[in-house]
């Protein structure tokens, strides 16, 4: 996996000020969303953040920036450095760190996450807005001191996660959810030439019964005459 540019954002509002790279490139070599880098362009995301020159830090050079200029299926690459810096290494346990001046923000995301995606559980919360049980709890309960001002706001907006964490919550979530049990329909349904006949008349029924019983009671009476004809002409 290619290492992006160490302040992707800024770098990503620099290109979009300063080159005419088609958002995939920008997106692809800042490790961001497609529609980040278009929120960027619209001025919907990263508002007040300065743009940073990726030439003047050598992340980039001119001639690799004009190359993909004329080809928009080109990816950029990261220019190796001259300078070998210490491997971050980001611990999986605990919350996702949050700058300062964006915690304030973190209860308006909290409140967006329950209502457009329930499905999440509180870790999950916890992992993309580094936030902590007990305020989720709170907020979902309408119990935070700050209830009454608090406004659902897309933590990929404001800041605190990027879409394509969110996106990966989300579908992992889906994943985890147990599939639905299909109700019970009831009686299955009898066809239409059943369903639709008229229902048989007890009297009819009856005078057909009636009428059978008859001609077995003839039937026999015919038997015993025909053998009482045949006794007489035998004597």
């Amino acid at each position: 996996m290619s290492q992006g540019p160490l302040m992707p954002k800024a770098t990503a509002v620099w290109l979009v000020e300063n080159t005419s790279l088609a958002f995939e490139q920008i997106a692809d070599f800042c490790k961001l969303h497609p529609l980040e880098v278009k929120g960027i362009a619209d001025g919907e995301v990263a508002a007040g953040i300065k743009g940073l020159d990726p030439i003047t830090t050598g992340q980039l050079t001119r001639d690799e920036i004009e190359k993909a200029q004329k080809s928009p299926d080109y990816k950029l690459k990261v220019a190796v450095s001259k300078v070998k810096l210490p491997e971050v290494k980001r611990t999986t346990k605990g919350p996702r760190y949050t700058p300062l001046s964006r915690r304030q923000d973190r209860p308006n995301a909290i409140l967006w996450l329950l209502r457009n995606h329930p499905e999440l559980k509180d870790a999950q919360i916890i992992r993309l807005v580094g936030t902590t049980k007990s305020t989720i709890q709170q907020i979902r309960d309408r119990t935070h001191w700050n209830s009454g001002s608090l406004q659902p706001l897309d933590p990929v907006t404001l800041g605190l996660c990027t879409q394509i964490d969110l996106d990966f919550e989300v579908q992992r979530a889906a994943k985890d959810r147990p599939a639905l049990v299909p109700a019970e329909t009831g009686a299955t349904l009898l066809p239409t030439e059943i369903s639709t006949a008229p229902e048989p008349d007890e009297n009819e029924e009856h005078h057909r019964a009636s009428r059978d019983e008859k001609l077995n009671v003839d039937s026999v009476f015919a038997k015993l005459k025909g053998m009482r004809q045949a006794e007489d002409e035998e004597e």
